[in-house]
């Protein structure tokens, strides 16, 4: 069987991520959010975790972070001076180079929205895990830039390209989990609006976080005639205070790879009191 093509282009990702690095504290908020949300899920956690991978290393904020709360921290990024910055490896998610069982927790944050093969490297991440690790990760879903997705269509007109990556939803996100292999898997997610005066400063945003278009197959580049027709489809959704509301859907994942300490679900049809028993009492 022959492999499957990539849906990004493994090179141009990496730039992208490489590009961003020297001015990535002006476009840093949609990392931060994630990252500080991860953060608040992993201090629920009554485990110490100490031996961390973090997938996603674009500052030094989520290392200095870890390391705060006590963890060993080694960092993995598809980018390669992301990577040699953090004093890391440059790998992408799907062909994580470390052995099984090295990690007690791994934390992927902003990347997986644009990997090639999203179950393999669920999968990859899950087998790096000792028994009983944990595996945190944040990355933008389905929902996300709506009004740039309809001020672009809007202006190609009849023969529209593809300039924002196919992206996954919660759901199809918490079913990968399953399929992965992890346990007690959670898939959530919240949405964050961004408010802009005019659409090409919310392209500049999206080039300054590593975000620009790296699938393999591209669509010609956009005319100055396209953007500038983009522009006012952009601004005629503005409020009016002459904002356009852009959004970000965030899906965030949570799994645990399998060991015989963690609880089990109850065998079905193990209860003691049927469920129109339980309801009789409640009348």
């Amino acid at each position: 069987m022959e492999p499957r093509p990539d849906i990004f282009d493994r090179t141009r990702r990496a730039r992208y991520r490489d590009r961003m690095i020297a001015g990535f504290a002006d476009h840093d908020f949609l990392h931060r959010a994630m990252l500080d949300e991860l953060l608040d899920r992993l201090g629920d956690v009554q485990r110490d975790l100490p031996e961390v991978l973090l997938i996603g290393c674009p500052d030094g904020s989520a290392r200095a972070a870890l390391e705060a709360m006590g963890k060993r921290v080694a960092c993995a990024d598809p980018g390669f001076l992301a990577a040699k910055a953090a004093g890391g490896v440059q790998a992408d998610e799907d062909a994580l180079p470390f052995a099984d069982d090295s990690f007690d927790l791994v934390i992927a944050c902003g990347t997986l929205d644009s990997v090639n093969d999203l179950p393999g490297a669920l999968i990859l991440m899950r087998r790096v895990l000792r028994p009983d690790g944990l595996m945190l990760a944040a990355f933008a879903g389905a929902g996300s830039l709506p009004r740039l997705k309809a001020a672009l269509l809007a202006a190609e007109g009849d023969r529209p390209g593809q300039h924002v990556h196919p992206q996954v939803d919660v759901r199809s996100a918490g079913d990968l989990l399953s399929r992965a292999g992890f346990a007690m898997p959670v898939a959530d997610g919240e949405v964050l609006n961004i408010r802009y005066g005019d659409v090409v400063r919310l392209m500049h945003d999206l080039r300054g976080m590593g975000a620009g278009n790296a699938l393999a197959t591209r669509s010609p580049a956009l005319t100055r005639d396209v953007l500038m027709r983009a522009a006012a489809h952009f601004a005629d959704a503005a409020d009016p205070d002459g904002r356009t509301a852009e959004q970000m859907a965030l899906i965030y994942l949570s799994g645990w790879k399998p060991d015989p300490s963690q609880a089990a679900p109850a065998r079905r049809g193990s209860a003691t009191m049927s469920l129109a028993a339980a309801l009789k009492g409640k009348e």
